[in-house]
Order: structure tokens, then sequence, then C-alpha cells
């Protein structure tokens, strides 16, 4: 691959994270929510129940940042605290889905529309060079964040 290949991808790359945060910042500001409190409130949707821990473990967030977060959420009802049945001491964060879906799915129909447009007008072998682009590279995000994260523990 040429030089100016890698560099156009990496550019490209870069700002479709950046658009990708700009797009998700204006839906969670529309839907009452910051930017990354909407993401947050994504690994809940995709995860399920969890700890205030898991969700610290997770996000590489304090849990005194989690603990604010998950406030946020209660007070907005789009989540709730109650003890595991296995030990009352744990507090499991249980996401309200339907609260969650209602106020965020109305702000995603027309991107999810033409999101899916877009997909289907690839082959099937150009959807699994893409596929393929994106399971490396979220290979490469995840093990340069269990890198960083190892490193911060350590000083």
């Amino acid at each position: 691959m040429k030089e100016n290949d890698i560099k156009r991808i990496r550019q490209l790359s870069q700002h479709y994270a950046y658009d990708s945060i700009k797009m998700h910042e204006t839906i969670a500001l529309k839907a009452g929510l910051s930017g990354t409190d909407h993401k947050y409130l994504g690994f809940l949707l995709v995860k399920g129940q969890m700890t205030a821990g898991e969700l610290a473990a997770l996000s590489g967030l304090t849990t005194g940042a989690v603990t604010g977060l998950i406030d946020r959420f209660e007070k907005k009802k789009l989540v709730k605290r109650q003890f595991a049945k296995d030990d009352r001491r744990k507090v499991m964060i249980e996401p309200n889905v339907k609260n969650i879906m209602a106020l965020l799915e109305p702000l995603f129909t027309e991107f999810g529309k033409k999101s899916e447009e877009m997909i289907a007008s690839f082959s099937s072998k150009e959807l699994k060079v893409v596929e393929t682009f994106l399971l490396r590279s979220i290979g490469i995000m995840n093990e340069t964040t269990q890198t960083h994260r190892l490193h911060r523990s350590k000083k």
C-alpha cells in the first residue's frame, strides 16, 4: 500500500470519528443528555444490567463519576437501582429499555434508514472488506485502551 493511501484512509477515519462525535453530541443534547452520557447509556443498552463498578471498569470512568451518571439517568427514569438477588450488598443498575428507546429511537430513525440504504448498496465482497476493516480497527482500539489503562494504573 502506498503512503498516500495510508494517509488518506487515516484522514477519512479521523473525519468519521469526529463527525460521529458531533452527530452523537447533537442527538444527545436534543434528548436532554450530554454526549458522553448518551454513549454510556449505550453501554447499558448493549451490556444490560450491571453494577456501578462494572460500568466504571467498562467505561474507564471513576466510580464517583459513574455514581453521578447513574443519578442523572435515574432522575430521567432511564435506569433504576436495585439490590442483587444473590447479594443484597450489591446494587445493580437496570436500564429501562422502553424509556431509553422512546427517548432515542425517534432521533435515530432517519440516520438508521439512510445507513441501511447505504449498506444495501454495497456488494457482498465490498461489505466483507468494510467488516474486516471495522473488526481490525476495533481490535486495535481495544488493545490501545488496555495498554493505556495498564500504564495509567502503574503511575
